[in-house]
């Protein structure tokens, strides 16, 4: 078994890959060694502004041997081709979400890193940080009893107005469901459990947005997914939730509420990793707020929890199993839509284990 810090490369040198080198070049038990992108001068740029020696190719990153970890951050359509690539090279992988835009390319990816002996994690992390693992922590001491219902809302008017290049989340394997939908998924079946079935309507508001910033702005382009989706969620261990996504709604709105048999949680936003989670309990006098407690780190925090997950030989908290479950149910309730009828979710899923309080992403543990 290899010993030390974990060598991890970047393939995507995107918006999102500034808070992952942000926080990767950080942590004492990883290394970002070479950052790359089809456009290399964007991978260039993003390496010397964070400090990474190399840039260049997936290619030639993929050929880099002291990478163990590919971090793969290129558009949703490219994860599983990037994925596979990354296992052929001998590469662990941790990818952006959705883990795919189909159950069957996932399942291959998944069952391609079990033949070679290799892991697949993915995101979302957020579940990772302190405030949805106090919130967690809180609910399996039984502070709300068992949980049984849960509410789980993402409104917005759309990244368009932000998003240089929002192209990519109205079509396929994107849109409010596929984009937003695995960081209130994910925490839901931490908290309840697999999904059972799914019920789900949905549509769209607008044929065409607008981008509002940038050099493009100002350009048309075509919606092709869905824009509001509103579902109904069974879980396998009993208990329901209901779960609304739209990049419809001039209201902006995130929020996440878990009622058990003894009171309500008022859990922090999921695609955050702080937050208060507020308890709501019969018979007392206020509002219990539980500030969250434990590290501070953002998006990277799941790569570094899998390195030293692998390092340990133990499993990671952000396993592909997990996110191949979300994505089964984000695409059952694609199916509910399309059919307007209830969908069965066959994939089974296991919630990993709490992070302790302590966990600590700038200790450096790995020698």
């Amino acid at each position: 078994m290899s010993r030390g810090p974990v060598g991890v490369g970047l393939v995507g040198a995107g918006t999102i890959s500034d808070s992952y080198l942000r926080n990767l070049t950080a942590f004492p038990d990883v290394r970002v060694l070479m950052v790359a992108d089809l456009d290399t001068g964007r991978a260039a740029d993003q390496a010397a502004k964070h400090g990474v020696a190399r840039s260049g190719t997936a290619a030639e990153l993929l050929a880099e041997p002291d990478i163990e970890i590919v971090v793969n951050l290129t558009v949703p359509a490219a994860h599983v081709e990037v994925g596979l690539a990354a296992l052929d090279a001998g590469k662990h992988v941790w990818t952006e979400k959705p883990l795919a835009l189909d159950v069957d390319s996932a399942r291959t990816l998944l069952d391609q890193a079990a033949a070679n002996g290799l892991r697949v994690a993915s995101a979302p992390d957020t579940v990772l940080g302190a405030g949805l693992q106090t919130a967690r922590r809180a609910i399996d001491a039984g502070r709300i009893g068992v949980p049984r219902t849960a509410l789980a809302l993402f409104q917005s008017p759309g990244p368009e107005s932000w998003h240089p290049a929002p192209e990519f989340l109205f079509r396929s394997g994107a849109g409010p469901l596929l984009d937003m939908g695995p960081y209130y998924l994910t925490a839901l079946v931490h908290l309840l459990g697999p999904v059972e079935r799914v019920t789900a309507t949905g549509g769209r508001l607008r044929e065409t947005r607008t981008i509002g910033s940038g050099p493009r702005a100002g350009t048309q382009f075509a919606v092709e997914v869905a824009t509001t989706v509103a579902a109904l969620i069974e879980f396998a261990g009993g208990g329901s939730a209901q779960l609304l996504t739209t990049f419809d709604s001039a209201l902006a709105r995130a929020g996440l509420e878990v009622t058990g048999t003894l009171g309500s949680a008022v859990l922090p936003d999921p695609n955050r990793f702080d937050g208060v989670t507020t308890l709501h309990l019969p018979g007392a006098e206020k509002p219990e707020d539980l500030p969250a407690e434990g590290h501070e780190a953002t998006r990277g925090t799941g790569v570094l929890e899998l390195a030293r997950a692998m390092r340990a030989g133990r499993p990671e908290r952000a396993p592909g199993e997990l996110a191949y479950h979300v994505l089964d149910v984000m695409l059952a309730i694609e199916e509910s839509i399309s059919r307007r009828q209830t969908v069965t979710v066959d994939s089974p899923a296991v919630a990993p284990p709490a992070l302790p309080p302590g966990w600590d992403p700038y200790e450096a543990t790995l020698r």
